[in-house]
């Protein structure tokens, strides 16, 4: 019997940089990035979003809180092509901060979600800091 090649979906690429290439951000600053989804057929794209947002880990519940909000349909765009390559920018609130504590730390991320077909979706998180709060140590006398 003839060995048979079953193709897999590929799953879509997403780039996403930050503009300036920072890493780390005062409130107030200017946070500009961009993104662009590739390895995908068109017409399999649904929907994309992105969002700048914080979430917090560690003890007890996690929260999590969404500062900018983009979303983008195929009816939205010319051709219907959800690929082509984007660029947002937002001015960064006050707080939280990025904070690295023992207990309960905050993330900052820029995070790119690309709805497909078939209720399946993919997404990608670029993480940054916001503020300068310096981690927690623990010291022991």
């Amino acid at each position: 019997m003839p060995e048979q090649l079953i193709a897999r979906p590929m799953e879509p690429l997403i780039s996403l940089t930050i503009r300036n290439g920072q890493k780390a951000f005062q409130p107030g600053d200017e946070l500009e990035y961009e993104f662009q989804v590739d390895a995908v057929e068109a017409g399999e794209i649904q929907s994309v979003e992105t969002s700048v947002m914080w979430y917090t880990e560690g003890k007890g519940d996690e929260d999590i809180g969404v500062h900018d909000f983009h979303r983008s349909v195929a009816a939205d765009v010319k051709d219907g092509d959800l690929r082509e390559l984007k660029r947002f920018h937002t001015t960064l609130p006050n707080s939280p901060l990025s904070y690295d504590g023992l207990i309960l730390k905050v993330h900052w991320c820029v995070r790119v979600r690309v709805f497909l077909g078939r209720g399946k979706e993919t997404f990608f998180e670029l993480p940054f800091q916001l503020g300068d709060v310096p981690p927690v140590h623990l010291e022991i006398p």
